[in-house]
């Protein structure tokens, strides 16, 4: 209760000092204080207070429209603002605004500040959308720069709200009698018009062109020779008795029957099969399951060598091994009956083996 007389207090002493509007905006707020301190939902009470809160300001507002631009000294006379252009002080700025008729309807002058800057205010919610600002005299500033006056410029809408409007107006321009020393030269400078001189020709006296020269026809070419085929570029693939006869022995490429397999496959492959087994070797192996994987993987990899179109390339033999020689045995007889049909052709690719001279 004591709270609500000292408000009541400052709200009958603030009634003498501040505008009637703020006035009626603490007034509300006053409103809004006791309808809190009844026993209801604190949800409706916030949402009633901002209600009255937003409408008091709204009230408050008055509706007015700006006008804001700026004046600049264009020292080169190009009629744009550039680096050597300067806003200029003191030049009055006049803004018209006309009906459809054409008819003056509202003007307004202004005078620049220090930068250069003016700013027009209108009371209520006048139409500018027909309105054009334009320099007209240097008022009290410097002479300098008041010779000539650029182009007027129209108004353009650039906020509103609450019936409260602001305008921009581009960059307007005075001029100096005489561009400045400083200035550039035009680019493009007009050349001076030349009037074309025809020359005279001396007269021709016709010849007769020599008679033409050809050359005799060229026998045709005789037709190159058949090129014997490249083995590694045709589609092979051997099963490993054949890499055992002695006859296709020159076939061994990258590597040699005495080569080692722990050298060829890894170190997995040389604790399953030790350090002494070669190539030739374990192509003999039979009736063991790891015996038949390393028989059909140096197949492979032999095959891989001798032609590019194999299903598998060296490193995919070698990788494919190991994996198999870390997995189960079920792995390694699948491994090895793949190795064996890739080794096979698949029933479609034969082996292109020659007898070695």
């Amino acid at each position: 209760m004591t709270s609500l007389l000292i408000y009541f207090v400052f709200l009958t002493i603030a009634a003498v000092f501040i505008t009637s509007s703020l006035y009626i905006l603490l007034l509300k707020s006053w409103l809004c204080f006791l309808y809190l301190s009844r026993n209801m939902d604190w949800s409706h009470k916030l949402l009633f207070c901002v209600f009255l809160i937003f409408a008091a300001a709204i009230g408050g507002t008055q509706a007015d429209a700006t006008v804001t631009g700026t004046v600049f000294c264009d020292q080169c006379k190009d009629g744009q603002v550039s680096l050597f252009d300067y806003p200029i002080y003191g030049i009055k700025v006049t803004m018209t605004c006309a009906d459809a008729s054409g008819q003056i309807t509202m003007s307004r002058e202004e005078t620049t500040n220090w930068f250069g800057n003016y700013v027009m205010t209108f009371d209520g919610s006048p139409d500018l959308s027909n309105c054009y600002a334009q320099v007209s005299s240097s008022g009290q500033g410097s002479n300098a720069c008041g010779a000539a006056a650029g182009p007027a410029q129209k108004l353009r809408l650039t906020f509103r709200m609450f019936d409260m409007e602001f305008y921009a107006v581009d960059s307007l321009l005075t001029e100096p009698s005489a561009s400045m020393s400083f200035c550039p030269r035009s680019v493009n400078p007009v050349p001076a018009p030349v009037t074309p001189v025809t020359p005279v020709r001396p007269p021709v006296t016709p010849t007769t062109p020599p008679p033409a020269f050809r050359l005799p026809r060229m026998p045709p070419l005789p037709p190159l020779p058949p090129m014997s085929p490249v083995p590694i570029l045709e589609a092979s693939a051997c099963p490993h008795q054949s890499w055992t006869m002695p006859e296709y022995k020159c076939y061994w490429r990258a590597v040699s029957p005495d080569m080692k397999v722990a050298v060829v496959f890894g170190l997995l492959a040389a604790r399953r099969y030790g350090t002494d087994m070669t190539l030739w070797q374990g192509l003999q192996g039979r009736g063991d399951p790891y015996r038949t994987l390393l028989r059909e993987g140096t197949a492979a990899l032999l095959n891989s060598y001798n032609s590019i179109e194999f299903p598998y390339n060296a490193i995919s033999v070698v990788t494919r091994m190991n994996w198999a020689l870390m997995g189960s045995q079920r792995s390694v007889l699948l491994t090895a009956l793949r190795f064996m049909r890739a080794n096979s052709g698949y029933g479609r690719v034969t082996c292109k083996f020659n007898t070695c001279k």
